[in-house]
């Protein structure tokens, strides 16, 4: 793939501040996501992007976990986040942290707020905050515990720490403006009482601060340079600005851009639950989701993923990417990298009556076109074998070049074989063809020049491996699984053949030594990898990461000939 310039609106506005010397010369990124979920191909756009930023400008890239809500966090999200951005190749050294271990200094500027009367404690519910917001077009109404004494507050916030309060009953919240045009300083939430062991705090605490309130913080202690967000905090950089500004503390430049949507794709953390909870899938690393453990389960390279977030780019706008591009990537990637082998998917039997029995021979398969030193692997070829069953057809259709009764096809690296007869069941299912094969017509040797029309994979039956092969497709149906009609959800668009499960493939012995995590193509079939959870020495499990080509257009095209 060729070089792709990096060129954005963002690295302008770094660039200007390196000339004014803004931040003393340093550019200081991080990724911040909370630990309530796994990571989908969303994140992985803004790991590399910020990653990717300060690896270009020699500076730093920390790895924080917003953990402030102990309700949905878990260990497992962390483990699984951090296994997501090693793999993505974004180093974060040895700045890895975790807002949880602020905490103290949170409550500390909490306590300044306080005295300094900008903020109070509020007995009102959720429900009755939310009432009394207000809208767009309509300033909000005060809490009648706003005016509060500075003494009353410090007290209560005190005792709110210690645990006297139950949950839901008081909140801490900012005195900011409740006719503000922006909705978020309208008096926001700080903290909340939440009666649960926190992942690393353990029982310390039974209050948390919001992620508003804690956000900016966060990038302050640890000094970052450019906060980098996507679009949906634009109007939250007011409120992150106010808390700064009121204590004082080293304020962060936040730069939002949009965030990525792609089609026939969920990135919607809570929907992704949804799936995973209601068994619509196997896990959060089912090689369906988009998320980044279901990435490399299914087979996807890091290097394509970051070349695709690489040519998306990054704009102020809102746009829809085709997912076919992100295909794109992975089959230009895995077609320079990934060995060749042969697999029969559908198989049917082959016997070449005139090919001596117990005769077998190796022929020399070539490892990659694509990469000369790869060299050739030996492929036994015996009198027996297995083809596809759709590269054979008993009445053939127009313009139908591959193997039927009296047709001649050439077998890959081997020899031309042509159809002499049917054997059926009792049923009238084909259960095998008997073929004649010329002796003259070897692949690689001189006399092998005549032409035929096509050539066909194969495997040579009694040295074959059966095993099990997944055929993954799109999870949805629809380009926008969102768009739905009343009454229905995202889930009336789940494609209901994203999953074909083959148990009778024929393998060539290559390909039963491989190891969980590599990949092939399968000639004439597709790219494959050996299931990292399934496999087991000597019987892989293949999970299809792409076809070779991009089948779905090909659809789209039909189907708007329909219409």
């Amino acid at each position: 793939m060729e070089q792709i310039e990096k060129n954005d609106f963002i690295r302008e506005i770094i660039d200007e501040d390196l000339k004014t010397n803004k931040f003393n010369g340093r550019v200081h990124t991080r990724f911040p996501p909370e630990p309530n979920g796994y990571l989908h191909i969303g994140h992985a756009k803004s790991i590399n992007l910020n990653y990717g930023i300060a690896h270009e400008y020699g500076g730093k890239f920390n790895m924080r976990f917003d953990d402030t809500n102990p309700s949905k966090e878990e260990q497992e999200y962390v483990d699984s986040i951090i296994d997501d951005i090693k793999w993505l190749g974004a180093n974060f050294e040895d700045r890895l942290f975790y807002a949880s271990d602020y905490f103290d200094q949170m409550y500390e500027w909490a306590l300044q707020l306080i005295q300094k009367g900008k903020a109070y404690v509020c007995d009102l519910s959720a429900e009755e905050i939310r009432d009394m917001r207000g809208t767009l077009t309509e300033p909000g109404k005060e809490s009648p515990y706003r005016n509060r004494s500075i003494e009353e507050n410090l007290d209560f916030f005190e005792r709110m720490r210690k645990g006297e309060f139950p949950d839901g009953s008081k909140t801490l919240r900012a005195k900011i403006d409740m006719a503000s045009s922006n909705v978020n300083l309208r008096d926001p939430i700080m903290y909340r009482i939440v009666h649960e062991d926190h992942h690393r705090q353990g029982n310390k605490w039974c209050i948390y601060p919001m992620y508003d309130w804690a956000h900016g913080l966060e990038d302050s202690i640890e000094g970052i340079t450019h906060s980098i967000c996507t679009l949906e905090f634009e109007n939250h950089r007011p409120l992150y600005d106010w808390f700064i500004d009121q204590l004082g503390i080293y304020h962060p430049q936040q730069i939002e851009f949009a965030r990525l949507n792609l089609t026939y794709t969920i990135m919607s953390k809570r929907k992704l639950l949804q799936l995973v909870n209601e068994k619509h899938v196997s896990g959060w690393d089912d090689p369906r989701m988009s998320t980044i453990a279901g990435f490399r389960r299914r087979g996807y390279t890091s290097e394509a993923v970051r070349e695709f977030c690489d040519r998306i780019g990054v704009s102020k706008k809102d746009s829809l990417i085709d997912v076919s591009m992100l295909e794109w990537c992975i089959r230009e990637d895995l077609n320079k990298r990934a060995q060749r082998a042969m697999a029969v998917l559908n198989p049917i039997k082959v016997v070449i009556t005139n090919y001596p029995e117990g005769q077998e021979e190796e022929l020399p398969a070539v490892n990659n076109p694509e990469d000369e030193s790869a060299g050739t692997h030996p492929l036994p070829f015996s009198r027996e074998l297995y083809i596809d069953q759709d590269d054979f057809r008993e009445v053939p259709p127009p313009k139908y070049y591959r193997l039927y009764p009296g047709n001649e096809v050439r077998l890959r690296y081997a020899y031309i074989i042509k159809c002499e007869k049917i054997i059926k069941d009792a049923q009238g299912n084909i259960i095998e063809l008997q073929c004649t094969y010329d002796p003259l017509s070897k692949s690689g040797t001189p006399t092998a020049n005549r032409k035929v029309k096509s050539t066909i994979h194969w495997v040579s039956a009694p040295h074959a491996v059966t095993a099990e092969v997944r055929l993954y497709d799109r999870l949805f149906v629809k380009e926008n699984p969102d768009d739905v009609e009343e009454g229905k959800t995202f889930l009336d668009n789940l494609n209901p053949n994203s999953l074909q499960v083959l148990t009778n493939a024929k393998l060539e012995p290559l390909l039963g030594k491989a190891n969980p995590g590599d990949r092939f193509q399968f000639e004439r079939v597709g790219y494959f990898c050996a299931d990292s959870k399934d496999s087991k020495p000597g019987a892989p499990v293949f999970n299809r990461i792409v076809t070779l080509k991009d089948t779905w257009a090909k659809i789209s095209q039909q189907e708007q000939k329909k219409k």
